[in-house]
């Protein structure tokens, strides 16, 4: 499914499950028929939980782009937890498990707080069969291993985020996942193979118009290619 498919499925959810809270209403105001309520309440939560969601991410994308905190990100995100864990529904509240750890490794840089988010929303996801947010959950352990100097580790996960991403369509975040691992080959000597990828990587994001991705491989390359490179770094690698 794309990503403009999931968003009107999302639309559409949340208006058919505002239309059958109306229409619980009303059958129990004029026809006593208290029935469909407690499945209306639940259909609400969803729709508050993937509302809260989704406003939350709008604010990470703030954050990319200005670096303030807004102060409403967290509780978004953990409203949100809590409301897909209270419905039972194991993908969303994965999803979610996996944004508060992303705001606390991009936004606050607490790493200690954010890996055990982050693992436990790649075990969810597993679970739920959720390819998209393990690979998520998958990159950002994987950022978290390259800053901690495990570099063997740091390459295995953001390698299988960017499988999952290749199987699920998401080209512009293989390409993503591909700027670490330009800079892990760096690292361990393996120019060629960095030089390779950042040709790869620079086609893949072009193809797809992410230009942020687009600029971050060209700094990747211009540090390999720099005749006093060093094992470089990874940067601006918080986007999802």
């Amino acid at each position: 499914m794309s990503a403009e498919d999931e968003n009107q499925g999302g639309g559409m959810g949340m208006e058919s499950g505002i239309e059958r809270a109306k229409l619980s209403y009303e059958r129990a105001v004029f026809a006593g028929d208290l029935s469909g309520l407690t499945e209306a309440e639940q259909g609400l939560d969803k729709v508050e939980a993937d509302l809260a969601l989704a406003r939350g991410r709008i604010l990470h994308a703030w954050f990319l782009e200005d670096r303030h905190e807004d102060s409403r990100e967290l509780g978004l995100f953990e409203h949100a937890a809590r409301l897909y864990r209270m419905l039972g529904d194991s993908a969303g509240e994965a999803e979610s498990v996996f944004w508060l750890g992303c705001f606390h490794q991009v936004v606050r840089n607490d790493v200690d707080s954010a890996l055990p988010l982050l693992e436990r929303s790649y075990d969810l996801a597993r679970l739920a069969g959720d390819r998209y947010t393990q690979s998520e959950a998958l990159r950002h352990l994987g950022i978290a291993d390259h800053f901690a100097g495990r570099l063997d580790a740091a390459r295995e996960r953001l390698e299988e985020s960017a499988r999952l991403r290749r199987e699920i369509g998401l080209l512009a975040g293989v390409a993503a996942d591909q700027v670490g691992l330009i800079y892990i080959a760096v690292a361990q000597g393996r120019r060629e193979e960095a030089l390779a990828l950042a040709e790869e990587a620079y086609a893949t994001a072009e193809a797809c118009g992410a230009h942020r991705i687009m600029r971050q491989i060209t700094e990747a390359r211009s540090q390999i290619t720099a005749s006093d490179a060093d094992h470089g770094e990874t940067r601006d690698e918080g986007t999802p």
